[in-house]
């Protein structure tokens, strides 16, 4: 999937009416590009859902909410805070803090070997998820998800 410049600071493709935004900010910027985004496409905040790790989920555990806090997050942070809204749809992906090690290293390291091999469903599970977001209510879609 070939990804175009957009009008701002994130990277863009579209598909069957859907569209899939890469930021080119850091991290911890990422409502810039958000705000770029749905202010180009001037689109209504509940269709657009932001997908996220979670260091307080469990590994490859799913969580959709349709508004919130950051719950200490720093890009979404920075969504809210640019969007000046916490209605936001967000699906968070656990990535399960370790016990022994601070947040910014664990989620800057590698993947373990076995958390590897669970990837290829996690993202088959993620990418599920997005679908039905995009195909249901998000009432629904959190009874089924969470």
């Amino acid at each position: 999937m070939k990804l175009k410049p957009g009008k701002g600071h994130y990277f863009y493709t579209e598909k069957d009416g859907l569209l899939l935004v890469r930021p080119t900010t850091y991290m911890n910027q990422n409502g810039i590009a958000v705000f770029d985004f749905v202010n180009f496409f001037q689109l209504p905040l509940e269709d657009i859902l932001i997908v996220l790790d979670d260091l307080d989920l469990p590994f490859g555990k799913l969580r959709i909410r349709k508004e919130g806090s950051s719950g200490g997050h720093n890009g979404l942070a920075s969504v809210i805070y640019h969007l000046d809204s916490e209605e936001i749809p967000r699906l968070r992906i656990g990535i399960e803090r370790p016990k022994d090690a601070d947040g910014v290293s664990w989620v800057l390291s590698p993947f373990e070997p076995e958390e590897e091999e669970k990837l290829p469903d996690i993202i088959e599970n993620t990418i599920k998820a997005i679908f039905l977001w995009v195909s249901e209510d998000i009432d629904v879609v959190m009874s089924k998800i969470n």
